[in-house]
């Protein structure tokens, strides 16, 4: 079984909408303004997920995602475009403006179910396919880039979840800190990472 992991910008107070301010909100761009060493690249961490996994991305995302992407053609640009993409929406009926990408056609948990059975799944923004996702057990890892600024207000990272903190580590102005999820076993009560591990090593 492969994993599902959340990849999401974030600030002190848990916001995550608008991280570059292309939305227009009173508190946008705030991960921009700590520098592009910050941002660029792989920040996330991903390495080989992104030859080998499928991204999962939410209608508005991805139509940020294709305006972004497609012209760009350094080393990580040309991986973002090359991954295969899953989009979930109900109201797209084309995702021919970024290559690699595919309408989500059957039910998204069955959808990510079939693929974790043999691929790691990647969510980047798309709160609403997050929050869908996580109320059905489905993810494994949360990756949040943290950054210095409070934005008061906007749309939250909701994590419900009982989760163990495997590593933090510093990326620019930002911290990139990597979340498993535990889960308990109901019959001992034992404590483990979804991945098998002890969560307390």
């Amino acid at each position: 079984m492969s994993d599902l992991i959340v990849i999401e910008f974030v600030t002190l107070d848990g916001v995550v909408e608008d991280p570059d301010g292309s939305a227009g909100t009173p508190a946008g761009g705030w991960a921009f303004r700590h520098g592009p060493e910050a941002v660029a690249g792989d920040k996330f961490g991903l390495g080989p997920l992104l030859d080998t996994g499928v991204l999962l991305l939410g209608h508005t995302t991805w139509e940020l995602f294709a305006k972004l992407w497609p012209g760009r053609t350094d080393e990580f640009s040309t991986r973002m475009n090359n991954i295969p993409k899953l989009v979930a929406s109900r109201s797209l009926t084309s995702v021919d403006g970024w290559q690699n990408s595919s309408l989500v056609e059957d039910d998204l948990v069955e959808e990510v179910r079939r693929r974790k059975a043999h691929q790691d799944v990647i969510v980047t923004g798309s709160l609403s396919v997050v929050d869908t996702l996580a109320g059905h057990g489905l993810v494994d890892e949360y990756r949040l880039l943290v950054f210095p600024t409070m934005a008061g207000s906007g749309q939250r990272l909701r994590l419900s979840e009982d989760l163990h903190l495997g590593s933090v580590e510093q990326k620019g102005r930002a911290a990139l800190l990597r979340y498993r999820v535990r889960v308990r076993e109901s019959c001992t009560g034992e404590v483990r990472s979804k991945s098998g591990a002890d969560p307390q090593r």
